[in-house]
């Protein structure tokens, strides 16, 4: 716990078995109190490795639900355990857990309600190995929603999250997209509510084991990212109702 504040891993896992004992081994487990995996009808033996390190709160999709329907089942799960602090926490290795005490203190200090680790502060996101058309899509697409939500961030694409549980309570985010475009769903609403972000600085990390989307479904991703951020404008001015917003 974080000052009597109780912290939740979330790990929305699919084919990752060879990364999450390595990502695991890493989680701070005296600030975590618990660690929730779901598994997205994994074609590898993740649940095993999974019940093997002493997961104790696994949720097993019998067939694929998507990313974001990934992330509905564990954020309900983590609400239902009572969870004050909520981390998401890729189980590829592609985020380090180490970040988790920082994103923590930042969130139990009542500093922020939510926090992102962002890649692109700094320079290190080409070195780290991100191809350079996702740097590119990765900095068009940001200014774009920058421009359109009325923020500022370094960017909208992170998979490394943590959210108090207020935030989580606030916002509809079971009327989301089950696809990739529901991280972008999630920091619309969050901005639409009107709640504060902070961001530190995330080492990137690309490597064959690491999750990626091809170019077919970036190119969706691209298209749905702008989408959510022109709906949002529309329904700040009134002219759009949008049930994410509800």
């Amino acid at each position: 716990m974080y000052k009597d504040k109780k912290v939740i891993a979330v790990l929305p896992a699919y084919n990752a078995a060879k990364t999450l004992e390595k990502t695991y081994s890493e989680i701070p487990f005296d600030l975590v109190d618990e660690v929730i995996l779901c598994d997205d009808a994994s074609k590898d033996d993740t649940v095993e490795v999974a019940k093997r390190l002493g997961i104790h709160h696994i949720i097993s999709h019998e067939v694929n639900k998507g990313y974001g329907g990934n992330q509905k089942s564990l954020y309900n799960k983590a609400l239902d355990l009572d969870g004050d602090i909520v981390i998401m926490l890729h189980p590829d290795y592609q985020y380090t857990p180490k970040l988790i005490p920082s994103m923590v203190n930042i969130i139990g200090e009542d500093l922020f309600p939510v926090v992102l680790g962002s890649r692109i502060l700094g320079k290190g996101a080409l070195k780290g190995g991100m191809p350079l058309y996702k740097y590119i899509a990765n900095r068009f697409l940001t200014l774009t929603q920058n421009i359109l939500v009325n923020y500022k961030l370094s960017e909208y694409h992170t998979g490394y999250r943590a959210f108090s549980a207020e935030v989580l309570r606030s916002i509809a985010f079971n009327n989301n997209d089950d696809d990739f475009v529901f991280d972008n769903e999630m920091l619309s609403q969050i901005i639409y509510k009107g709640f504060d972000i902070a961001e530190v600085t995330c080492p990137t990390k690309y490597f064959e084991e690491a999750s990626s989307i091809n170019l077919v479904r970036s190119s969706k991703y691209g298209l749905g990212v702008l989408r959510v951020s022109l709906v949002h404008r529309l329904s700040k001015w009134g002219l759009w109702k949008s049930k994410i917003y509800a």
